[in-house]
């Protein structure tokens, strides 16, 4: 197996550009996940790799290969869909070893790379069926033992959980992440999905508008991250923000009625508007009369998650434990240590450090 590196990618589809000198390093077995809302440019930089869309600058190396002009056949990588793409007309065991016999491998060879990857994916009970004979997550885990059967030095997934239903995507996210630690392959995920890239991934690429907004390990960019948009968009449910304003070296969140907080945070000049931060389960609901209303209270059996209007207007989420019964409506208290309060600036949006 092999690494991937993106040297200053550019896309471009005649005047638009869609890709912006993407410089990244994917290490060798590393599972690396590209993610980001609708229309940020990860399956676009997901199919440059693959070599489906064409790298208008830059280069890609695969391993010690530029492959920025190869075709993609020829890029040693195998690449997951959105949509199953099986033949229906063909068994699974067909399904699985057709792209080595279209290539004129031996039928022994075949018959023993689809049983390897059928016990990888645990398919043995189905090789004789059709598509139309399995379940969604069944027909998922064929058309990644059809990758696996060509043995590439990369595997690229392109939101491949999307058709599936909530429960079989939590089983085969497990099947991904057990697959990779077997095969020790290099991966490349793309998903817009933050929990997904949570749990998957050893690397993580935050994209947004075709540019790179910060790469590193799940909890790096959760604990440390370098501007709101990352911080909003890696964690569930999403970072609260809310307006600050710095006063005699502290911030005054008018939200949480006035409350002052502490920081040993490099603070712009007085008088100087800040965004504050704060994660929901890092903000404590007390039922007394506060300057905050609690406008709706969602149960998920041991968790809550309080929809909560501020003093100011604004509108945060608060995740609870426990089972204190707070009527909505109710005017409370919002409390938090000033230590788990994160800052970034008001105009750039930066973090501020």
């Amino acid at each position: 197996m092999t690494g991937v590196t993106l040297n200053k990618a550019v896309k471009k589809y005649g005047d638009i550009q869609t890709i912006f000198d993407v410089d990244l390093d994917i290490k060798d077995g590393e599972f690396c996940v590209f993610v980001g809302p609708s229309g940020c440019g990860k399956s676009t930089l997901l199919r440059m790799i693959a070599g489906l869309e064409e790298t208008t600058a830059g280069e890609i190396h695969i391993g010690s290969r530029d492959v920025t002009n190869v075709e993609a056949a020829e890029r040693g990588v195998a690449m997951v869909f959105q949509s199953y793409a099986l033949y229906p007309h063909m068994t699974v065991e067909d399904n699985m070893g057709f792209g080595l016999k279209m290539n004129g491998h031996p039928k022994a060879e075949i018959k023993e790379k689809v049983a390897e990857a059928s016990r990888v994916l645990k398919l043995d009970d189905y090789l004789k069926r059709k598509p139309k004979a399995l379940s969604g997550g069944q027909r998922q885990r064929v058309a990644i033992g059809r990758a696996i059967v060509r043995g590439p030095e990369v595997f690229l997934f392109d939101e491949p959980l999307s058709n599936l239903d909530a429960e079989l995507r939590v089983d085969m996210r497990v099947e991904i992440a057990r697959l990779h630690k077997e095969i020790g392959a290099t991966m490349i995920y793309v998903t817009h999905d933050q929990v997904e890239a949570m749990t998957l991934a050893d690397k993580i690429v935050v994209l947004r508008a075709g540019r790179v907004e910060q790469v590193g390990a799940p909890m790096e960019l959760y604990n440390d991250p370098d501007n709101k948009f990352v911080a909003g968009f890696i964690g569930s449910p999403s970072m609260n923000f809310v307006e600050g304003e710095v006063v005699g070296g502290k911030v005054t969140v008018p939200a949480f009625g006035g409350r002052e907080i502490t920081t040993s945070v490099a603070l712009p000049g007085e008088g100087s508007k800040v965004i504050v931060g704060l994660r929901p389960q890092n903000i404590l609901v007390k039922a007394d009369e506060g300057a905050a209303t609690l406008d709706l209270r969602e149960r998920l059996g041991a968790v809550a998650y309080d929809h909560l209007i501020c003093a100011d207007g604004a509108k945060i989420i608060v995740e609870t434990r426990g089972d204190e019964e707070i009527a909505e409506g109710s005017k409370v208290t919002l409390e938090f240590n000033d230590e788990d309060a994160f800052f970034f600036d008001a105009a750039t949006e930066a973090r501020l450090r």
